[in-house]
């Protein structure tokens, strides 16, 4: 990340960024002193010197009544630049409340707050300032209100571009697992991500504010008499330009300078901070108000999480899309639970439907979903914050973007803490720093004032892991945690989630595509396929007693060290079906060398033996026999893709 210090020295030495200092900063002193220094000169009526030309006292002549045209020019820097920056500020904040209103409001409010801004952006910023001046009328104020408001669509659609990009980032699920309210999260999360695009949009905006401000005046809707600025002085030198075209051009020069200089530096300023945030955030949250909702009760109680028939579905344009269909599995106290299946299975969607982000216009459905005893799905968002808050913990696949970069990691860990209990700053900062520690982050105290990236791939995942443990969870699901890491910190972060399992007692959902792994760490294994669990086995038989083809053959493609390296490797010939292209009957029916008719007549269901071993398939293995694998060849696999993209781009069109 770029320190302001830093994004400051980029702009000195950029010759660039010195010129637009310099004029930013010749414009800055007329608006103060060229009131105090010529403003009587400029008052000062001349009967004997009406309508000069340039001469020396006088360098760009004298106007109708005998007055000093350049120093009136002068003079005129301040109203000009001075409402020009108000109507700035209020072209930011107006459109700022409107683009970030839909991420605060409820759907039905935001989305005509959207469809607004969309029909204003497609008006020129001009024709609606002229609109504005005839609604607010004649004069400054109307003017300076016409100009923020035809501005505010402009900012409004930016800032519903860069809160939509940092909306779909970790860091914000995370702050929405840790219960903070969608306004916390705007303040806290999304503005300072934010604030320098438009920051440095505003700086150019100035330029343009101030060509506007010309033109209303120079059309006489601006600045009235008695008051002037460089588009009323403009106006007027133009009515007598074949008598003295300086007077004209004094004030022409003026606004090119001054918008010339707003806008360099707004360009400079882009370049130097790269469109990155430097805007930290130093403070906690404030503490949970008493009168909060309280999180469910969960003592005596075994199981975690009870999830029954979750379906999750998506809008298409050629109907909506189910990837998630008909999934039952439940999580006990302490119990340590995997998931596998390829991209594409569903094991993340159904992690997140339980930690209630799937956001509209995604649907969750299902028979029961309860989290320590509570439906999520028929319960208050504001018991449910509280209660996800304070009894779940997520920890993502990729640990950079786990974090917000504009805050540090000891005031992100604290606000988990401060935004559920009642205790004071200090001591929310010092269960950060407790909880680093107990996740063997060393130098704790100094690692809590630090920024997410000067931490490493691995001691992020483990403060993302120390951020769950703020409030004492459950259930952590952690979803590919490992992913983006080597192999030695795979490693130490499997072994830390096995430690806290058995400190805390909480239980653990594991998504991964390395089966191997999730058999030496887990009790149970679910495996998904098509949307759909196929089969759920202790995970001390998966390698003897896996039943279904789709279960043997992830194991049979799992590389050893002692394979025949002339051999190529086993791969699973072909690829999932596409969410929105399901086949009738069971969907690896196309990809299962024992598949008969029946298979791709009808879907098997889950049942589950007497030892609770439960299986979806028509014809499950039994014992150690193996599954064949075809042996597929790069062409061959090539060609499989390639029908299969084609299949799925026809379903989604």
């Amino acid at each position: 990340m770029m320190s302001a210090r830093t994004a400051w020295s980029g702009i000195v030495r950029s010759p660039l960024g010195i010129t637009a200092l310099a004029l930013v900063l010749l414009v800055a002193l007329g608006a103060i002193f060229a009131p105090i220094i010529w403003g009587a000169q400029a008052e000062q009526v001349n009967p004997a010197e009406i309508t000069q030309g340039p001469s020396a006292a006088h360098l760009l002549g004298t106007d109708t009544l005998g007055r000093d045209v350049l120093a009136r020019v002068l003079v005129a820097t301040r109203l000009s630049v001075v409402l020009a920056v108000i109507a700035v500020v209020i072209g930011v904040v107006a459109g700022t409340l409107l683009g970030t209103a839909p991420s605060v409001l409820p759907r039905w409010v935001g989305r005509p707050i959207v469809g607004f801004v969309n029909i204003a952006v497609a008006f020129p910023g001009l024709l609606l300032a002229l609109f504005f001046a005839v609604i607010f009328g004649v004069g400054s104020t109307g003017a300076v209100l016409a100009i923020g408001f035809a501005m505010a669509p402009q900012f409004a659609r930016l800032t519903q571009t860069l809160s939509a990009a940092i909306a779909g980032r970790d860091f914000i699920s995370a702050a929405q697992v840790a219960g903070v309210s969608r306004f916390r999260i705007l303040i806290r999360h999304i503005l300072p991500n934010i604030g320098e695009p438009l920051i440095v949009n505003a700086t150019v905006a100035a330029g343009s504010a101030l060509l506007a401000f010309a033109g209303l005046s120079f059309l006489g809707l601006g600045v009235q008499v008695p008051e002037y600025d460089w588009g009323r002085l403009l106006g007027e030198g133009l009515n007598r330009i074949y008598l003295n075209p300086a007077a004209a051009l004094g004030p022409a020069v003026a606004v090119v300078i001054a918008g010339l200089a707003f806008n360099l530096l707004g360009e400079t300023a882009a370049a130097a901070l790269g469109g990155r945030s430097a805007r930290r955030s130093h403070r906690l949250p404030a503490i949970a108000l008493p009168g909060a909702a309280k999180p469910a009760q969960v003592d005596g109680e075994e199981v975690v999480l009870l999830v029954d028939d979750l379906r999750v579905s998506f809008p298409t344009p050629s109907g909506w899309v189910t990837p998630v269909r008909g999934v039952s599995f439940t999580v006990s106290r302490g119990e340590a639970i995997g998931v596998v299946g390829e991209s594409g299975s569903g094991k993340s969607l159904t992690a997140l439907a339980a930690a209630r982000l799937i956001e509209r216009p995604g649907h969750v459905d299902a028979a029961q979903l309860d989290f320590c005893g509570t439906p999520l799905l028929t319960t208050s968002d504001r018991a449910v914050r509280s209660l996800l808050g304070t009894s779940l913990a997520m920890v993502f696949q990729d640990p950079m973007t786990s974090f917000n970069p504009t805050r540090r990691i000891g005031s992100q860990l604290a606000e988990a803490a401060s935004e559920h209990q009642d205790i004071t700053k200090k001591q929310a900062m010092d269960r950060a720093i407790e909880r680093l520690q107990s996740v063997r982050v060393p130098a704790a105290a100094r690692r809590a004032h630090q920024y997410p990236h000067e931490f490493s791939g691995g001691m992020r995942q483990r403060a993302m892991i120390a951020m769950g443990l703020m409030n004492h969870p459950r259930l952590i699901i952690a979803d590919e945690p490992t992913t983006a890491l080597d192999v030695t910190v795979q490693r130490q972060v499997l072994q830390l989630l096995a430690g806290v399992r058995r400190d805390t007692g909480a239980a653990i959902l594991l998504i991964s595509h390395d089966i191997a792994v999730v058999a030496q760490t887990c009790d149970r294994v679910l495996v998904m396929y098509a949307g759909r669990i196929v089969e759920d086995l202790p995970a001390a038989t998966l390698h003897t007693d896996a039943r279904h083809p789709y279960t043997r053959a992830l194991l049979e493609v799992v590389p050893e060290l002692d394979a025949d390296r002339n051999e190529p490797l086993k791969m699973i010939p072909g690829r999932p079906p596409a969410p929105g292209a399901f086949p009738v009957g069971c969907a690896f029916a196309a990809r299962c060398p024992l598949a008969t008719d029946v298979c791709r007549e009808s879907d098997p269901e889950l049942v589950a033996d007497a030892e609770g071993h439960r299986v979806a398939c028509w014809h499950p293995i039994s014992g150690e026999a193996p599954v064949p694998v075809t042996i597929a060849t790069a062409a061959d696999q090539t060609v499989a893709d390639e029908t299969a993209a084609e299949e799925e781009e026809t379903v989604l069109r």
